[in-house]
């Protein structure tokens, strides 16, 4: 009986075990409104179902998570992601639009190094004023999330750039192997983020910055470089995202495109436990967090709640999940009462004898 009631202890204080919990009612709950929402059907040699539906649509907040998780293990902040998604977008559509044939493979492939590239020079950005000049994440990030977005915007004209371009458009919803491709990109981009950073020494490196940057200096590590390159790979995953984010729709909107996917990414992270104190960090955590967020976004719109109440909603179902893991929380309200101690039995005192 111990035994057992120290593994369902060990099991219930997993960082990860509440996550899972709420995923599965939400699921179960979707299923009890609609029946069918399990299903998965095979239509023209691909799946179908929300299921699917959800895994591709949770791609790219996966992408921005996982960059946005290495940032927060060093004890940072990446604000700009959602900018950087818009931006990226838009670069790579406005080139696609003034090619004469937009189905070009290699117009296509040009495109997405361009975006690539000017996401990368953004990212270094940012690493160079936190890493570098020494201000504060939120503020470094902060200046491109407000400057960027007018990026965006000013490289669209204000407008939605339309395209019509079959190779691009196969990013977002595109299928391989009967599921949709994103997916694909997400898990590759997933698996090597993982090899990187637990196959080398450089996910320590980026557990010992984020825990103590000072000690990690003393110790002969450049905390510097490390910090810089965080906010690269950020950049890098949030173009990608924005490639998906505008091939789902085949048009670049820099005023909506990545819109708010920035607090999405570090609700992820934290429902996934990483700290954002900084220090030791879960990629595993961070995808079952985007799963979890995008799961209650499409429970929102299946259950037919209004857009006013909708973000409420997500909140409330957010702070429950972040407040069931804190192992504060749970210790103040566990309820865990001792058995009270039965009273000693009173002994009668001896009597004082008085001398006659």
């Amino acid at each position: 009986m111990s035994n057992r009631r120290a593994g369902y202890r060990t099991l219930t204080t997993h960082r990860l075990f509440w996550p899972v919990v709420v995923l599965v009612v939400m699921l179960a709950a979707n299923t009890v409104y609609r029946p069918g929402f399990l299903s998965v059907q095979m239509r023209d040699g691909h799946l179908y179902g929300s299921l699917i539906d959800i895994l591709r649509l949770s791609a790219p907040l996966i992408l921005v998570a996982l960059g946005m998780t290495l940032v927060i293990a060093t004890g940072g902040i990446d604000l700009s992601v959602g900018s950087l998604c818009a931006i990226s977008g838009a670069i790579a559509c406005l080139y696609i639009s003034r090619q004469p044939d937009q189905n070009s493979l290699g117009g296509v492939l040009t495109a997405l190094a361009l975006g690539v590239g000017v996401a990368l020079v953004l990212g270094a950005w940012n690493g160079v004023l936190v890493a570098v000049i020494g201000i504060q994440p939120i503020i470094a990030t902060l200046i491109l999330m407000v400057a960027g977005r007018g990026l965006a915007q000013l490289i669209t004209e204000g407008q939605i750039l339309t395209i019509n371009s079959s190779p691009y458009k196969a990013i977002g919803v595109g299928h391989l192997l009967t599921l949709p491709l994103a997916i694909f990109i997400a898990l590759a981009v997933a698996l090597l983020v993982a090899a990187v950073t637990r196959r080398t020494a450089l996910g320590m490196i980026i557990e010992s910055v984020g825990g103590n940057a000072q000690a990690s200096r003393l110790a002969g590590l450049r905390s510097g470089r490390i910090t810089f390159r965080v906010y690269v790979i950020s950049a890098a995953c949030a173009a990608v995202a924005g490639f998906m984010i505008t091939a789902n729709v085949s048009s670049a909107d820099g005023n909506a495109a990545g819109l708010w996917v920035e607090l999405d990414a570090i609700l992820a992270v934290v429902i996934g436990g990483t700290s954002l104190a900084g220090g030791r960090f879960s990629l595993g955590g961070t995808i079952l967090g985007a799963l979890l967020i995008q799961t209650l976004t499409t429970t929102v719109y299946a259950m037919n709640i209004s857009p006013q109440t909708s973000l409420l909603f997500k909140a409330v179902v957010v702070i429950a999940v972040c407040l069931i893991q804190a192992p504060g929380f749970r210790a103040r309200f566990a309820r865990r009462r001792a058995p009270a101690a039965a009273p000693a039995p009173a002994t009668e005192q001896p009597k004082e004898q008085v001398p006659a």
